[in-house]
């Protein structure tokens, strides 16, 4: 009896064991070959949170993942570790899988390696693949584009940031060559840098992003139908452009699109992206926008087609109107069905806070910002940017064509962190600012501090804060890509003003990295900081009028003359909002308007007088019928003294007794100025000097 059990028992175990083996079989095999990343180095419990573990997960029984993943290794065979020649290669082959997700390249950024050896990448990793290829499982092999190396690795700037570029070139070659599909690891990281503790390895939540990519281009399960927030009830779109229409859904899966009467259809991409494009159209509307999957249906109502523009900046562009010095006078009449305003409100302000875990987190998550399309009315306009509302105010009553404002400034934001990642990275001049930003004499201490402050409550010492380099970019700019705009409005400054040098690089810089998303010609107007009692600011303003001069489709708008002497956030901003409309108006409607004021066009000595000739203005005259203001004479000493004045037209002379033989010029020089010079329609002249002249 008992040698029966037994004979029973040994039957069971080994009729259990061939149907394990069997389902076992079954299970689609998965070999994820990798570096450090894939292996999980640096990460807690790292057998269940490296990414092909938490890809496991999502996967589900019907898979079987393996991390066959060496610590250091290169792709090159004569890099200093070569995958290709390690047992864990040897290892992966026995495993005989149907799907290799292949991620290497980061280490051959080593001097030792792609300095030397660079001209084998390619071979190296097409035998690697074909190592795969050959085995009698046949897999498919998918090649990875790389994740980010950070600019706090020690290597980042004396080589391992541009092999990294080079590296990642190659390998989209050899995704091409070699017919395998490439999964991208770079995107999803990329602004992502407090997932990286040590600048190259990401942490659990990192390598969780790693994961649902990959099984998101494995199942082709991109969570159904979505689209952008900017697109909303109540939306304008770009009118005289091609309209796209864009998001995202489930592999294969046909999109539908109708717009007045009109349909459009897409099929989704293996990336899970969808775009359409009507026909350009004139100003009009109201429509209806239908979206429709197989499983789902979105439809926005009430869409106008106008001109849609993008209002950035600082505090002095988030200066609501309820706090103008014209508001009571102002809101009632704010009702403009045609005008739609998109606020994007951020999760947090940059006031004096300590930030709560919640407001924390939605800022690593890069949920900073969300709004919705309102039409204006007295009720949303008070909540709105007072230059912005009076800039699209004044637009839509000298047009009549439909306006769409989308505002997403932030107080206190340093012009750094409005430009990609990559732009300061790859800019000599700008690099330098990302690096060890707590201690970076290139940002202004206030930024410093302020982030310091709000971030206390976080436990990660990669936090991130909206003054960051970039971080504004990420988080205020990408989620725009895509929508055509007919201009930026721009009002920023007070935060770089402590260093011009510095700005002068930045601003081109800016300006280059916007106009990479919508276009070379997108203008580019912006507000020359005001005044007040801030030492350098007479300088950064004729920095800023220099700025406005060297960068094709740029203007500035003059703001001096509404300053106040202690306070950063002057009230008076109809002015400045109307005064922006102005050079729209001029260059974009064809308005045969004034719409700047006074500027020197030529400057002579005489003797011991300065004339100065002056365009864009007929006569010249002050603001308050009192004489001429904030006009310096210097000799080649440059010590300057206050200047005695006389405008004859379009010109003014300028002398002093105490300087025989003037050689300089300048006017409203003082941080905050008095300076009442302006043209007959009544706009002023800038802050002006000589002394940087060419």
């Amino acid at each position: 009896m008992k040698n029966l059990l037994k004979i029973s028992f040994v039957l069971l175990f080994c009729v259990s064991t061939v149907i394990c083996v069997a389902q076992n079989s079954e299970k689609i095999k998965v070999a994820c070959i990798g570096n450090s990343v894939t292996f999980g180095y640096g990460i807690e419990n790292r057998e269940v949170n490296c990414y092909p573990s938490q890809l496991q997960k999502m996967l589900g029984e019907e898979y079987q993942v393996g991390n066959f993943a060496l610590s250091g290794a290169t792709l090159l065979t004569k890099g200093h570790r070569p995958y290709i020649r390690n047992q864990v290669f040897q290892e992966a082959l026995q495993f005989e899988p149907q799907i290799v997700i292949i991620h290497l390249g980061l280490n051959d950024t080593d001097p030792r390696n792609w300095a030397n050896y660079r001209q084998d990448f390619v071979g190296d990793y097409s035998a690697l693949i074909d190592s795969f290829r050959n085995l009698s499982s046949k897999p498919e092999v998918w090649i990875c584009k790389m994740t980010p190396i950070f600019h706090g690795h020690p290597r980042f700037k004396s080589g391992t940031r541009d092999w990294f570029w080079q590296i990642q070139g190659k390998i989209e070659v050899i995704a091409l060559g070699k017919n395998t599909e490439l999964i991208d690891f770079h995107t999803p990281l990329y602004s992502r840098p407090d997932l990286m503790p040590d600048n190259l390895h990401p942490n659990t939540e990192g390598a969780g992003i790693l994961a649902k990519t990959v099984y998101q281009r494995l199942t082709g399960d991109f969570g159904g139908l979505q689209i952008p927030d900017v697109f909303n009830h109540k939306m304008i779109l770009q009118r005289g452009v091609k309209i796209p229409v864009y998001g995202t859904a489930n592999k294969g899966d046909k999109i539908t699109v109708e717009l007045d009467g009109a349909s459009l259809s897409a099929e989704t991409n293996k990336f899970g992206k969808w775009k359409v494009e009507f026909p350009a159209k004139k100003a009009g509307g109201p429509y209806s926008l239908k979206i429709e999957s197989k499983d789902k249906s979105i439809v926005l109502s009430d869409i106008l087609i106008g001109d849609l523009y993008l209002c950035s900046g600082q505090s002095n562009m988030s200066f609501a109107l309820k706090t103008t010095a014209r508001a009571k006078e102002e809101i009632p009449k704010a009702n403009y069905p045609a005008i739609r305003l998109f606020n994007m409100e951020t999760v947090a302000w940059g006031g004096k806070s300590k930030w709560t875990e919640e407001q924390l987190q939605k800022t690593n998550d890069l949920e900073f910002f969300s709004g919705k399309w309102v039409a204006c009315t007295p009720v949303t306009a008070s909540e709105f940017s007072a230059i912005a509302y009076h800039f699209g105010r004044k637009l839509y009553e000298e047009t009549g064509v439909p306006i769409g404002l989308i505002h997403n400034s932030k107080g206190g934001s340093p012009t750094e962190s409005w430009i990609d990642r990559k732009t300061l990275e790859f800019n000599p001049q700008l690099v330098d600012v990302l690096m060890n930003w707590e201690k970076n004499d290139f940002v202004q201490a206030f930024c410093k501090e302020r982030a310091a402050f709000n971030n206390q409550n976080s436990e990660n010492p990669k936090q991130r804060h909206p003054f960051h380099p970039a971080y504004l970019f990420e988080t205020g700019i990408e989620p725009l890509k895509g929508m055509p705009i007919k201009g930026v409005v721009w009002y920023q400054g007070e935060s770089n003003a402590h260093n011009v040098e510095f700005h002068e690089q930045l601003f081109p810089a800016l300006v280059e990295s916007w106009r990479n998303v919508w276009g070379e010609n997108v203008p580019f107007y912006f507000v020359q900081l005001s005044s007040v009692n801030r030492p350098s600011w007479g300088h950064f303003r004729d920095s800023q009028r220099r700025l406005a001069k060297q960068i094709p489709n740029c203007e500035m708008v003059v703001s001096s003359d509404v300053g106040h002497p202690t306070n950063v956030h002057p009230t008076k901003k109809k002015e400045v909002g109307e005064r922006v409309a102005l050079i729209a108006l001029n260059k974009l409607y064809d308005k045969d308007i004034q719409w700047q004021g006074p500027e020197v066009k030529n400057i002579k000595f005489i003797q011991n007088k300065v004339v100065i000739e002056y365009t864009f203005a007929e006569t010249l005259k002050t603001c308050d019928d009192n004489p001429l203001r904030s006009f310096e004479v210097a000799g080649e000493d440059e010590i300057y003294k206050t200047a005695e004045t006389k405008i004859i037209g379009n010109k003014i002379e300028i002398w002093s007794d105490e300087v025989s033989n003037p050689k300089h010029f300048r006017y409203g020089w003082s941080a905050y100025t008095d300076a009442n010079l302006v043209n007959e329609a009544g706009l002023p002249a800038s802050t002006f000097s000589t002394e940087f002249e060419e």
